[in-house]
């Protein structure tokens, strides 16, 4: 059961929170993204939820944005995942900056999340490669451009072709200038490559 939770927080403390609805205070787990921007206990607040239901136990899960849940949701279908690596993804890395590390088949990166390995992480880069498109835009620091400035797109872009994150960033510091366009970027930064 997915769902929608509005109410007044009247505790938090991570990763719990109890949120009044008409009278019934439902607990709640979430990510450190959520907790980030709750609003203070007494105010109104509209959650996000996953309900989830075992042999011994109910679990509800909260969270301030649909991209968020839907992040939930995906990497828990990755095998050995369950909701406590999930909610770590979710408190490690934004959902945006998580989409792009697995575009970007960046293993490295997702291993700095506390409790992924460089195996779960290859596993986690296969099978949800294909939905990280999905996922960019649904997080709160998305904007309709994508990435904020033209330096950042090229790092993307570059990546895409093929480059590791790290060369990618070295190509574009070496290249990029004050109101470059994104094109001139990744212009340059391929010229110099070939040198």
């Amino acid at each position: 059961m997915i769902g929608r939770l509005k109410g007044v927080v009247i505790h938090k403390q991570p990763p719990w929170l109890v949120v009044d609805v008409h009278g019934v205070g439902y607990e709640l787990e979430a990510p450190m993204s959520t907790f980030y921007d709750l609003p203070e206990v007494g105010k109104d607040v509209a959650l996000f939820t996953h309900y989830a239901q075992k042999e011994d136990s109910v679990s509800l899960y909260g969270f301030l944005t649909d991209g968020e849940r839907r992040l939930f949701r995906d990497v828990q279908r990755v095998s050995g995942i369950g909701a406590k690596i999930a909610l770590a993804v979710l408190s490690g890395v934004s959902v945006d900056e998580f989409a792009r590390q697995l575009q970007t088949s960046d293993v490295t990166a997702l291993t700095r999340i506390p409790g992924i390995g460089k195996k779960t992480a290859e596993r986690m880069v296969v099978e949800l490669r294909d939905r990280a498109a999905d996922l960019i835009g649904s997080g709160p620091a998305f904007t309709a451009q994508g990435p904020a400035d033209p330096q950042s797109e090229s790092l993307v872009a570059l990546q895409q072709l093929g480059y590791k994150p790290a060369e990618a960033e070295r190509m574009v510091k070496a290249v990029a200038a004050a109101g470059d366009s994104v094109e001139a970027i990744i212009r340059k930064a391929l010229q110099q490559a070939l040198r």
